[in-house]
């Protein structure tokens, strides 16, 4: 087990919140796992209500929630598939323009890292970071992939890679930093306790994730230990009406307690090797 850290976040604060959006897309001639319509088509027949339902997250709901951010002064890291940075590099600008964080999530939903030999991993890698620097004219820093499926080279690779951190772990409440030859990168877990994927499988009311988020505040506040929350939500299901909505209202109250730092994953990122070299 790994020992609890010595340090808090930023301002002291014991509480960090961050804001997650996934804004994700398919190769082309590739459709969503998971759509709004129940009843399967057959092998082999392309589901074009699913490759129009999930296109909603780059026309419109990054663009509601990116919203809905600067009312209340925040900002939040964004997981972007690259080929979105060849779709729509204005949207990839606007995103980062805006002070958000655009991370990648590989070049798209369907690329996934453990099923890529390591040179194919080094070139989607490459791929992805020089697609999403040009279109959002940032560094990128940050990689979450596909489902979190990485295979155990991914970290080093991404290291090599010049990332500060990667999010595919799940093992861990809180980051830790991950030394792969001279090269560190910060392992930032993803928790899921506040996630709007139930919604969408298994037909959770949107203000589900907003009790969700108060019973996690409170349980975090009532302990003495260092957290790290995530609120994720993904462009093309909580970036309609009433998901967008309610995660706004999350936003606001993270915003409001003075209890709670709000940064990016970037930030974590920064402040963790920060605390691991002071």
């Amino acid at each position: 087990m790994k020992k609890s850290p010595k340090w808090a976040w930023p301002n002291g604060k014991r509480i960090a919140v961050v804001f997650n959006v996934c804004l994700e897309a398919w190769s082309d001639g590739k459709a969503p796992g998971i759509s709004p319509m129940g009843n399967p088509l057959p092998a082999g027949v392309l589901d074009t209500m699913a490759i129009s339902w999930a296109a909603y997250g780059v026309e419109v709901g990054i663009h509601r929630l990116m919203d809905a951010f600067a009312r209340h002064g925040t900002k939040a890291s964004v997981m972007t598939n690259a080929i979105i940075a060849e779709r729509s590099p204005e949207t990839v600008k606007a995103i980062a323009d805006r002070g958000h964080e655009v991370l990648s999530h590989s070049y798209a939903m369907d690329v996934i890292p453990a099923l890529l030999s390591d040179e194919e991993e080094r070139a989607n890698i490459g791929r992805c970071t020089t697609l999403l620097e040009n279109a959002s004219g940032r560094k990128v820093v940050g990689w979450l992939s596909p489902r979190g499926t990485s295979k155990p080279s991914t970290p080093r690779l991404l290291a090599e890679s010049g990332y500060r951190w990667y999010g595919d772990v799940f093992a861990a409440d809180l980051p830790y930093v991950e030394s792969h030859g001279n090269k560190k990168i910060v392992a930032i877990p993803l928790s899921y306790d506040v996630n709007d994927m139930p919604s969408m499988k298994y037909g959770h009311p949107p203000r589900m994730m907003l009790e969700s988020f108060a019973e996690v505040i409170d349980i975090a506040r009532g302990g003495n230990e260092l957290r790290i929350i995530d609120v994720t939500g993904h462009a093309h299901i909580f970036g309609r009406h009433r998901g967008a909505h309610f995660y706004e209202r999350i936003v606001a109250q993270a915003m409001s307690a003075p209890d709670i730092w709000v940064g990016t994953r970037a930030e974590v990122a920064d402040h963790v090797l920060s605390m691991a070299t002071a």
